[in-house]
């Protein structure tokens, strides 16, 4: 079994091979057991705590002989336990470590080492695969593959502590995914491990804390089990909140308070119990004070940030607990220039992963401000706060960038900061910088709250090309950015002047538009209805637009209303009409064409009040005469002798083809119409008819 590693490694460690190093694997291959037996042990010793020796070793294929004396049945039983103890070491080196062992199948040969009967191999076994299976290069499915594995590793917990330790280490370690959690759950993992937070030994405890907080993440059936667990006559979310006192270890009081958030989002604990607000929260509130350590902090804020994501209460508690809003402020200023950190080590380790801690701060604020003005305000006007997000937005960091932009768009939700903070710092501008998609995502959905009529930031966004921006979104692969592109779009049309709207059309172009009414995303197709329906609002813009586009508009149109689409696309297709009817020329378009006048009549009798309301709002602006008599009375005075105005008169000839078509009859029987809207819009259509 060949032992493969990148050339260029192999090149550079291999000119650095010592004699010696030879010479410890050379003495693997001797045939005298007892002399391969010490040659392991003075391996073991020669490789603790040097990196270069056991890359020397691994590249001149000690690993495959080892991982052969410890399969052998004829070994000695010290034999294999030496020889699982220097695999465990070697693994404790670099990752270009860990990938030679997994790729010479150290794995399946460890996890065949556990069925022997003996403790102390299967704890060497176990302490090695804990080691290679913490390692991030390490593909945790290879825990998971064989389906007898995991029940092996539920009986082997009873053996030791050391076992315990090591067995739940492996299991908070290589549970990912959903599917992992119920097998482990299946299999007995609750009942198995909870007797271990009562373990005297403090690794156990804190392993098993771990095991229990990657079981409830997102798992709703595992979460509503815990809660009713009982440890010692005690229920576990009891055991959890006793673990969060103050005079337990810092990540002990972490970790149960993140087991309890966990059980709480999943839905297994109520939100205003008194666990979450008196306890958690409190606990976790704690994490973020300057004298706890860098990835304390950060594990603090983002439990936190996470915690009361979808509650306004808990937000509101939060932001006045330990003056919460100005503790995060200080999550950008570290590690300041006149830091107490007095370890070398910690602080050259802070200073690489600062960006972390403003990552949390970014993430936890846009928890916090997620639903409450007054919240948002406290946020905004601590100190640099605007400038630190603008900043935030440029850094090179994704994971900041996108907490940052998410922090922003959490904001932007306030009508009073789009008129005052965010105005004043123009945030717009690293918005629309060039950004993975994640990050685009969320910058594209600020945007939209940006672009909303009341925010001042409107019109120097508008000025700065972010039309074509937008119009590049619709045509992504991604339906949320395409969905964000037509949203700002939409909320750039609403009351816009005529330059606007024409400068959408034109640079959307009218083959995308209508690519995007046959979006197979619905969200797509209603925010490009609600683009239309903006671009069709006040008259003169109706006609011009109609004037240019109207074919294909009324075609699009005809085939969402003949199509298979939801009661709400149908009544914004209809509201659409409604507004070309209301068109001085536009509304030809729809008289001229007796299909979808048809169309219209049908959606009158519909059984759906929404869309005999929108049916009755396009026939009510296609009969109305009195707007039109006043807007042309001036015409009507210059010396036209036909006798009268001649769109009131045009008026009278589409009253009496509508009436000649049936529209008149229908109108009455909606004037008796148990829904008030329908009833008072019929009868309003009817009295043009008598005016």
């Amino acid at each position: 079994m060949a032992c493969m590693l990148e050339a260029p490694l192999r090149i550079s460690v291999l000119s650095e091979v010592t004699a010696t190093s030879r010479h410890y694997v050379d003495r693997l291959f001797d045939p005298d057991p007892q002399k391969v037996l010490q040659g392991v042990i003075d391996m073991k010793n020669a490789v603790i705590g040097n990196n270069k020796q056991k890359a020397n070793l691994i590249v001149l294929g000690a690993v495959p002989r080892l991982l052969y004396l410890l399969q052998q049945p004829t070994s000695s039983l010290e034999l294999r336990t030496e020889c699982a103890v220097v695999l465990g070491s070697l693994a404790m080196g670099t990752e270009n470590n860990i990938k030679s062992l997994v790729d010479c199948h150290i794995i399946p040969a460890l996890l065949q080492g556990l069925l022997c009967q003996d403790l102390k191999f299967i704890e060497a076994c176990l302490r090695c695969l804990r080691t290679v299976f913490i390692s991030p290069v390490t593909p945790v499915q290879l825990l998971f593959t064989d389906p007898t594995v995991i029940p092996h590793l539920m009986s082997l917990l009873s053996r030791s502590q050391r076992t315990q330790e090591y067995i739940t280490q492996i299991f908070s370690h290589c549970c990912k995914t959903p599917e992992h959690q119920m097998i482990l759950y299946n299999h007995g993992a609750i009942q198995n491990i909870a007797p271990l937070l009562m373990s005297p030994s403090y690794k156990v405890q804190m392993q098993a804390l771990k095991c229990f907080s990657v079981l409830a993440y997102e798992n709703t059936q595992v979460s509503m089990t815990l809660v009713n667990v009982l440890v010692d006559g005690e229920l576990l979310t009891q055991v959890f909140v006793k673990m969060m006192q103050r005079d337990r270890p810092i990540e002990m009081q972490l970790t149960a308070a993140k087991c309890l958030t966990y059980m709480c989002r999943a839905g297994a604990i109520r939100t205003d119990d008194t666990c979450i607000i008196m306890k958690t929260l409190p606990c976790l509130v704690r994490m973020c004070s300057k004298e706890r350590l860098l990835e304390e902090r950060v594990e603090g804020a983002e439990t936190l940030a996470y915690l009361m994501e979808p509650d306004v209460e808990l937000q509101r508690i939060a932001s006045i607990t330990d003056h919460l809003v100005a503790m995060l402020a200080d999550y950008f200023k570290y590690p300041s220039s006149v830091s107490a950190i007095a370890d070398i080590k910690r602080l050259d380790h802070d200073l690489k992963h600062a960006h972390e801690l403003r990552q949390a701060a970014f993430k936890l604020y846009a928890s916090l401000g997620a639903n409450d003005e007054d919240i948002r305000k406290k946020i905004t006007e601590t100190e640099n706060m605007m400038d630190r997000i603008v900043s935030g937005l440029s850094e090179s960091s994704i994971k900041v960038r996108l907490a940052a932009v998410r922090c922003l768009h959490s904001l932007s939700r306030s009508v009073q900061q789009l008129r005052t903070s965010f105005h004043d710092h123009a945030v717009w501008k690293p918005l629309m910088k060039n950004a993975p998609d994640e990050v685009l995502v969320m910058a594209s959905s600020t945007l939209c709250n940006l672009l909303l009529e009341f925010s001042p930031s409107k019109e120097p966004i508008l000025e700065s090309g972010v039309v074509e921006l937008l119009c590049s979104l619709t045509q992504s692969d991604s339906p949320a950015l395409r969905v964000n592109g037509i949203w700002a779009l939409m909320n750039m049309a609403f009351q816009a002047d005529q330059k606007v709207k024409v400068e959408i059309v034109r640079a959307l172009g009218t083959e995308q538009l209508f690519r995007l009414l046959s979006d197979p995303d619905a969200n797509v197709l209603m925010k490009t209805l609600g683009l239309l329906r903006n671009l069709l609002s006040t008259r003169p813009h109706i006609d011009q637009i109609m004037s240019s586009h109207g074919k294909q508009i009324m075609q699009a149109v005809t085939l969402i209303l003949e199509g298979e689409h939801g009661i709400e696309v149908k009544e914004q297709t209809l509201c659409i009409l409604g507004n070309i009817a209301d068109g001085h020329t536009a509304k030809e378009l729809i008289m001229t064409n007796d299909d979808m006048l048809q169309k219209i009549k049908s959606y009158m009798g519909h059984s759906n009040v929404k869309l005999q309301l929108a049916a009755t709002f396009c026939v009510s602006n296609l009969i109305w005469n009195e707007e039109d008599g006043e807007e042309d009375a001036a015409t009507a005075h210059k010396g036209d002798d036909t006798g009268g105005n001649p769109v009131a008169r045009g008026s009278q000839e589409r009253q009496d083809k509508l009436r000649e078509m049936g529209f008149v009859d229908i109108l009455h029987k909606l004037t008796q119409a148990s829904d008030p809207n329908l009833c008072d819009r019929a009868k309003t259509a009817m009295q043009q008819y008598l005016a």
